[in-house]
């Protein structure tokens, strides 16, 4: 320790030189990517420019070498950003995701994709699994499942007979509040509109607080909160995004149920996703109607000693009472034990489609 009393002024004109540094970096990097962009353009114009595995590959390494003090999550969005901006310089991603503006699904595009990207809302899940197939976006983002409230059906039924594939995965912290519009007399709030979902996460601090108002399913939350800007009675759970997007007011936050309220999104998209080196699986698989049917499918893993990240079970659309499993597991189908255990499974099961290998997510 020194004597010498800290300077204000000293530590301002430090940070100066600091910033100018980080913009001389971020301004080398920027012109790497367009390098990057020329030399993939000349030797393939049809090039891949977002490489997912890449992206993980370089957030994870951040995330080892971040030194503090800021956290290494806090780090890692940062470069998220820088990445994307950098990206777009190449080439602009286009981003599908279930809408209108200010559903968490928006939020979860931006936290994979970052800012630079360009996100484009669509009214249903199939919609977004439509743009990606004909090649109108370049991935989409939808739901899968909520820590609360399961499995989200439509998008699992969407991959029944479609040719995409998963590419990614983020995981969004799923804060619920209690919104109003200026115009609304909150002493007299009789109606309360929001996603089913976001009304089962939120059933305990409603039965508590609203007990007589009723409750109004809609396609999005962000749907919510644009009805309750004509209605004086009306109130609308949904996040931050919304609120902000349309103008409303909180008055009571984070009213979900549980304080571990997660959801977790798919990145959908056409391409076969290389080894990242931290990767997970997603498989459907239809069996047999026969006795044992289940341990026929899970032995393999169990011998191979394959770690089952999620089990759900789906009714089959070829036959009343059959069913289809959707599964997911650690590892890559490049992984020579997890081919011999897909492989062992395709002899056992009277169908079996991969839906995708990709990095576990990052942020």
């Amino acid at each position: 320790m020194t004597d010498t009393p800290i300077n204000l002024d000293s530590l301002r004109q430090r940070i100066d030189e600091l910033d100018s540094e980080i913009l001389r970096l971020i301004s080398a990097r920027a012109e790497c990517a367009k390098q990057v962009a020329e030399v993939k353009t000349a030797s393939d114009p049809g090039a891949v420019f977002y490489r997912p595995e890449r992206e993980a590959q370089v957030l994870r390494r951040i995330m080892e070498l971040n030194p503090g003090p800021l956290n290494s999550e806090e780090m890692a969005r940062l470069f998220r950003e820088i990445m994307s901006a950098c990206l777009a310089l190449e080439q602009p991603t286009k981003v599908a995701y279930l809408g209108p503006e200010g559903t968490f699904t928006q939020q979860a595009a931006l936290k994979h994709f970052g800012a630079s990207a360009v996100s484009m809302p669509m009214a249903a899940i199939d919609e977004v699994f439509r743009e990606v197939e004909a090649g109108a976006v370049n991935y989409g983002v939808v739901p899968v499942e909520n820590s609360t409230e399961g499995v989200v059906s439509h998008t699992l039924d969407s991959f029944m007979d479609s040719s995409i594939h998963i590419c990614g995965e983020v995981v969004l912290r799923i804060h619920h509040h209690l919104l109003v519009a200026d115009t609304t007399l909150r002493d007299k709030v009789s109606r309360i509109y929001s996603h089913p979902q976001s009304l089962a996460q939120c059933r305990k601090w409603l039965d508590a607080h609203y007990p007589r108002a009723e409750r109004v399913p809609v396609s999005s939350n962000a749907e919510a909160a644009k009805m309750i800007k004509g209605e004086w009675h009306s109130a609308a759970i949904a996040g931050d995004m919304a609120a902000k997007l349309y103008g409303l007011e909180k008055i009571a936050e984070k009213i979900e149920d549980r304080p571990d309220n997660s959801t977790r999104f798919l990145i959908i998209g056409s391409q076969h996703v290389p080894m990242s080196g931290e990767d997970k699986t997603s498989i459907v698989v239809a069996m047999r109607n026969q006795p044992g049917a289940l341990h026929d499918l899970l032995e393999p893993f169990h011998r191979h000693q394959i770690d089952l990240t999620r089990l759900e079970t789906r009714p089959s659309r070829t036959g009343v009472w059959n069913y289809v499993f959707f599964i997911d597991f650690k590892g890559h189908v490049d992984e020579p034990r997890v081919a011999a255990v897909l492989e062992e499974v395709r002899l056992r099961a009277s169908e079996l489609k991969v839906l995708g290998s990709y990095p576990v997510g990052v942020l």
